[in-house]
């Protein structure tokens, strides 16, 4: 398996007013593009071209990938004017599948959960598709017995769920004849027709991985937070400025006397002189000054 498909045409709804300029998957996360750590870990699993679908703020990606390549992989970007849904964006992509299985992630979750492990599982099964799913989170939507999945949300057989579906998963070409063309249709109803036909696997992860679904400002807060901050080498900070477990990405400018605490600058903002901010979010290019507290600024 060489292909993943990257999802990234979501609206980002949750986390607004940080995705009025950026889709969500570019956000910064740990002073680069959130994107780029999916990309890494797909790469480190044997991954070498990439689909990515795009809607909202689309021009954004080509400004963030102009010569459509990563670490050496190809990025193909498939520009979805009207929404597909998660069935009707893999529709969308199937001449660039050809044939071949590829692997579907969310593009707004940071995990370090054993993809390859996920990957050599389904490549050894009769599984039209393979799910990642854990036994915790707050969805725990999907039922299991064994190594195969029984129930969605109760849809099948009524069956309580157990287990959460990580976002990531693998598919065989042939679940295209199970999704409409043209249409704007989630993969829950292709996924329903291959619980009844004993052809959806799962791939539980054992342990307590890092999950972390970036979604909403706090899960972002904290995802940043579990991580050591750090000041980014080309950002410009006074000598004079208190730091305290702060992110600060490139080309930021914190001028004399400003204080960060729990605070996130984004590449490019600055803070003026003698600034105070606590739990805050700077995304904008308008300079920020004065006090603030959990604020997105």
């Amino acid at each position: 398996m060489r292909k993943a498909f990257l999802l990234g045409a979501g609206l980002g709804t949750r986390l607004q007013p940080l995705t009025n300029t950026l889709p969500k998957p570019l956000i910064p996360f740990a002073n680069r593009p959130l994107i780029t750590h999916v990309l890494d870990h797909c790469i480190a699993a044997g991954i070498t071209d990439f689909a990515i679908n795009t809607h909202h703020l689309h021009e954004a990606w080509g400004k963030a990938f102009p010569d459509g390549t990563y670490r050496g992989a190809t990025l193909t970007f498939f520009h979805e004017p009207v929404l597909l849904e998660t069935g009707g964006g893999i529709k969308n992509i199937a001449e660039w599948i050809n044939g071949d299985p590829i692997l579907i992630y969310n593009g707004d979750i940071i995990t370090d959960l054993p993809i390859d492990r996920l990957i050599t599982g389904h490549m050894a099964s009769n599984n039209t598709a393979t799910l990642a799913t854990q036994d915790h989170g707050p969805a725990l939507h999907l039922t299991l017995d064994g190594h195969r999945i029984t129930d969605i949300r109760g849809l099948v057989n009524g069956e309580t769920g157990t287990h959460q579906f990580t976002g990531i998963y693998c598919i065989d070409a042939s679940i295209l004849d199970r999704i409409p063309g043209d249409e704007k249709i989630s993969v829950i109803p292709a996924f329903i027709e291959l619980i009844k036909r004993q052809e959806l696997g799962a791939y539980h992860v054992k342990g307590q991985p890092q999950w972390l679904d970036l979604g909403t400002r706090e899960s972002y807060m904290e995802a940043s937070f579990s991580l050591p901050p750090e000041v980014h080498p080309e950002a410009q900070v006074s000598p004079t400025a208190k730091i305290d477990n702060s992110w600060i990405g490139a080309d930021c400018i914190v001028e004399e006397g400003v204080t960060l605490k729990n605070t996130i600058l984004w590449p490019g903002t600055q803070v003026l002189r003698d600034a105070q901010l606590t739990n805050c979010i700077v995304h904008s290019t308008s300079p920020v000054q004065g006090v603030h507290q959990d604020a997105d600024l």
